[in-house]
């Protein structure tokens, strides 16, 4: 799931959507049973997911916190089910990590939507069993009392410098609330690839073809790409220009990335 860029999430106690949601065109489908499930429905959400187990390739659950009281049923189940990956919410600390991993044995995507998780991110990144960080923006913005977006870009690039020193995929950036409103599921997608994310959580179909059209590169990205790495490429290691400019190392590494990223 490396390389899923488009993360659609759907409750746990609407099993109705499952398969839906599994045929929506998403790269990886999270069924919820934290905040999606109210507290008096967790244990039947349990049970639906368990019913309608395999509902199909890349397909991860997010389970309730460390600490909360639903965590121990919820790792009991998911490592019955073996889904592609655990999300952890309120990851704040490397034992948080190692203790879902060790407890599901799957691979964790680690929620961080606090003050406490973005202060411990260098023990995070480094515990066994972390996969991906994945941006909780919501509830770090009421975690941190702050109502401006940009106050959350300090956060925004302590994943994205976090994940890359840490040999981490590119982390994936939270949900945009608004389901009716296109322009700012674009808006916030295009400003989560220029950050350095590498995906986007969705709360609903109609997102999924808005956030990958808006972080896949352009057009004129791969074609400027397949000219850098095709004189580079005539160049034999000698320095070469295009356009005027030099071409030098973090240049071609950076269209060999576009062009990986469009295939």
């Amino acid at each position: 799931m490396e390389n899923a860029v488009t993360w659609l999430f759907v409750p746990g106690s609407r099993p109705e959507r499952f398969a839906k949601a599994a045929g929506a065109g998403a790269d990886a489908v999270i069924i919820d049973l934290e905040d999606a499930v109210p507290a008096d429905a967790k244990a039947s959400a349990r049970e639906n997911l368990r019913a309608a187990w395999p509902i199909g390739s890349g397909v991860a659950v997010r389970i309730n916190a460390r600490s909360s009281p639903e965590f121990e049923a919820d790792v009991q189940l998911c490592q019955e089910l073996g889904p592609d990956a655990i999300v952890l919410p309120k990851t704040e600390s490397a034992a948080d990590v190692r203790a879902t991993a060790e407890a599901t044995g799957r691979p964790v995507l680690g929620l961080v939507e606090t003050a406490r998780g973005f202060v411990n991110l260098g023990e995070i990144c480094a515990a066994p069993g972390l996969a991906r960080l994945v941006f909780g923006s919501i509830d770090l913005a009421l975690d941190l009392g702050v109502t401006a977006d940009a106050a959350l870009d300090a956060s925004r690039a302590d994943l994205v410098r976090w994940s890359a020193a840490c040999g981490l995929p590119a982390p994936l950036d939270g949900v945009t609330p608004s389901i009716s409103d296109a322009d700012a599921v674009e808006r916030d997608a295009r400003r989560a690839k220029e950050w350095g994310f590498g995906g986007k959580l969705c709360i609903h179909p109609a997102q999924l073809p808005i956030v990958r059209d808006a972080m896949r590169p352009s057009a004129e990205e791969v074609a400027w790409a397949r000219r850098v790495v095709d004189a580079d490429e005539q160049a034999n290691g000698a320095a070469v220009s295009l356009d005027g400019a030099m071409i030098d190392r973090p240049v071609v590494e950076r269209a060999r990335r576009l062009l990986r990223a469009a295939d």
